[in-house]
């Protein structure tokens, strides 16, 4: 097609890859989850619906055009650096995990775990954990292929809800991810629209805690409910030595080292361990790292093949049809609110890019929110709150991927205890419908807008 600006607009209709592959794939494993079928989700492969989709947009959009030059744009976007830094990432995360496992790390973890915390706290534990470490490091991505892991096994080793336990990891990740002043989307967000960072920390900080807290206790109040099967969880041997690579990788990303350094250096460490204490040789360890990175090769030709679909959907015009109409709906400061918000949420949503989505609603956020007299640091504070929300409750992000891949639980067993993204979303609409959290400058603005 030689250029994208040639490109036909085919409106919401570019759309429609999407909803083939969310349609085939969610319809398919809800139906027979209904139904009651062993593995529901199964029955129609993730990657069988994903290609429908893909097939979709290059055999419908420009039909006139050459197939070829179609499909450059789909390798345009399957190839993007974004993706191919993420592949690399969630390989490394496999092999690590493995090579870990494979010295005994995972098991005296869980063991630590089982010994150090009551285990109706294990879960509210993990949560909180997840906080702390994403706030500091700024990322989901880091957060997740390193906690989740150990989440997992932490709850099976106790009896305690594995698909809970992951949910949990995932609320976390993306509670810092939404929080951290060194988080990608707040940068993007704050400078997008004119605030400070600071500032947007405030504001967001009134609506997550609140939150975070409040998922806490429900987090607890369900482990207690497992105290029958929690209690018979008891903590086996553990070799403290087998552990450091874990504490290693968390603490190199808390300090600001590159994941990917990170992780090289942590499954690095676990050989060392392994040779030195007697768990496993050379060739063990290097075994171990092959078949983690394998097990993961999966999820990186799957990011690639959502990337390559949602940059033909882009280019025929599908993005900036949401944008479009999201312009429409703005009558109001509080409809401008949630057109700021949903539309953030819309474009995260479909593109699985949440700093993506911070810098295309960023400019039109700002233009729409100085119409309406409504503070930069809110702007800011609802772009990034609204496009992390959506990536805790949508089946084919990575950490609901990494979930499943590590536990066998299936997507039903994740969302259900999705609370904070809930929570989170709830608070936001309610400050927007009860007018909260405004500056003295958008009270008295105010007064010249119907809310």
């Amino acid at each position: 097609m030689g250029e994208n600006s040639k490109a036909k607009n085919y409106g919401w209709k570019a759309l429609i890859p999407i909803l083939v592959f969310l349609g085939l794939y969610l319809g398919c494993g809800t139906y027979f989850s209904i139904k009651g079928v062993d593995s529901p989700f199964w029955l129609m492969p993730r990657y069988v619906a994903l290609m429908m989709g893909i097939l979709t947009a290059l055999l419908c959009f420009e039909r006139k055009e050459k197939f070829s030059d179609k499909v450059d744009i789909y390798c345009k976007g399957a190839g993007a650096s974004g993706v191919m830094l993420m592949g690399i990432i969630v390989l490394l995360a496999g092999g690590f995990a493995s090579a870990t496992a494979a010295i005994g790390g995972k098991d005296s973890v869980v063991n630590l775990g089982i010994h150090l915390i009551p285990t109706q706290f294990l879960i509210p534990g993990i949560f909180l954990i997840c906080c702390i470490i994403s706030t500091c490091i700024g990322t989901s991505m880091g957060t997740q292929v390193t906690m989740i892991p150990v989440a997992i096994a932490l709850a099976q080793g106790a009896g305690l809800n594995a698909g809970m336990a992951g949910a949990a990891a995932i609320a976390g990740a993306y509670f810092g991810d939404n929080l951290s002043m060194i988080s990608d989307t707040t940068i993007i967000a704050t400078k997008g629209v004119g605030a400070e960072m600071k500032d947007k920390f405030v504001m967001n900080s009134k609506i997550a805690i609140p939150a975070a807290v409040l998922s806490m206790v429900l987090y607890g109040v369900l482990s207690l409910k497992g105290g029958t099967i929690a209690q018979a969880a008891e903590a086996g041997a553990y070799n403290i030595f087998t552990i450091i690579p874990y504490f290693t990788v968390i603490i190199l990303a808390i300090v600001g080292l590159d994941v990917i350094l990170a992780l090289a250096i942590g499954t690095g460490l676990a050989c060392v361990i392994g040779m030195a204490v007697g768990s496993a040789g050379f060739f063990d360890w290097a075994q171990a790292v092959g078949s983690g990175m394998e097990d993961m090769f999966w999820l990186a030709v799957f990011a690639m093949m959502v990337s390559g679909m949602l940059e033909l959907v882009k280019t025929y015009g599908g993005i900036q049809w949401l944008v479009d109409t999201a312009m429409k709906y703005t009558k109001s400061r509080k409809s401008c609110q949630y057109v700021i918000g949903l539309l953030s949420m819309a474009i995260s949503g479909t593109t699985l890019n949440n700093p993506v989505a911070c810098l295309i609603s960023a400019p039109i956020a700002k233009e729409l929110g100085e119409e309406y007299k409504i503070a930069p640091k809110r702007m800011a504070s609802l772009i990034d709150i609204f496009s992390c929300a959506i990536l805790m409750v949508v089946p084919h992000d990575s950490g609901c991927l990494l979930v499943q891949q590590y536990s066998g639980c299936s997507y039903l067993d994740i969302i259900k205890y999705a609370f904070y993204p809930v929570l989170l979303l709830l608070f936001t609409c309610i400050t927007i419908q009860c007018g909260l959290l405004m500056t003295k400058e958008e009270k008295e603005a105010a007064a010249g807008f119907h809310l």
